[in-house]
């Protein structure tokens, strides 16, 4: 089995302080058991493009705050946030496990429409976690329109089990985001999750949440709008097993190459 709870939430803009601090009283308002929580893209700050004054390095607050939370629930906790490293900028996920140990992905498709790419770096390297046998593929936002990135990399089993999206994804294209996470689902016959904001930035711009968890046949398991929420579901891999062979379309897959080019 595999718990993972969804953590959806309206954002303080720009205010680490206050974000930790909710977050942290949602957390511990978890009553069922779980493995994994997930925050939001940019979850102590909001999606600001605004790193100069906001980004912290691996040693700064939120790290230690996310180091903390996950010692002490015995959970991995994972969210984005901003990152300075190397006088760039990256808008990071990390998944930080209970023992302090860190596993990070830098965003890789920036978006250009906000002027996202240029504040930040993008990432050259996906990165899959791994709890008790399950292999997730974690990604953020933007990510989820660029269906080769999360694909498939099959050889004699696929890749991943799970794939999750956090997000900052505004109401007005709630349409894309619903339906592209559910064709993800489809193509990788796998869980997707998808956990995004509720709630208007400082911008102005609203946030309608549409957090979602969907099976590997593209049935949707949960979707919540508008409000904040928090939402535990636990993965049977039997059942994940059963679609994969009993529905075999993973093994006609396309090989291919991912070339990197920034």
């Amino acid at each position: 089995m595999l718990s993972i709870t969804l953590i959806q939430a309206n954002l303080v803009w720009e205010n680490k302080v206050a974000n930790l601090q909710r977050f942290e009283q949602k957390i511990n308002e978890i009553n069922q058991p779980t493995q994994v929580v997930v925050l939001p893209e940019m979850f102590s700050t909001g999606f600001s493009m605004n790193p100069s004054t906001l980004a912290e390095s691996m040693e700064g607050e939120t790290v230690q705050w996310m180091k903390k939370i996950a010692a002490h629930h015995k959970i991995i906790l994972t969210g984005s946030l901003i990152i300075e490293e190397n006088n760039q900028f990256f808008n990071r996920l990390l998944w930080v496990l209970p023992n302090g140990m860190i596993g990070t992905y830098n965003k890789r498709h920036l978006f250009a429409f906000a002027g996202e790419n240029n504040h930040y770096s993008p990432g050259d390297q996906r990165f899959i976690g791994s709890v008790n046998g399950w292999k997730i593929n974690l990604q953020i936002c933007y990510d989820l329109r660029f269906p080769v990135w999360a694909r498939q990399q099959v050889t004699n089993v696929p890749e991943f089990d799970v794939l999750i999206y956090v997000a900052n994804w505004p109401e007005r294209r709630s349409h894309a985001w619903k339906s592209l996470l559910v064709a993800r689902a489809i193509e990788n016959q796998c869980y997707v999750i998808g956990v995004n904001r509720v709630g208007c930035d400082g911008n102005n711009i609203a946030h309608s949440g549409d957090s979602m968890v969907i099976d590997p046949l593209g049935e949707v398991l949960y979707c919540k709008n508008n409000l904040e929420d928090i939402y535990t579901i636990a993965f049977n891999k039997t059942n994940l097993q059963e679609i994969r062979t009993k529905f075999p379309f993973w093994k006609d897959a396309d090989k291919f190459n991912i070339l990197i080019d920034n």
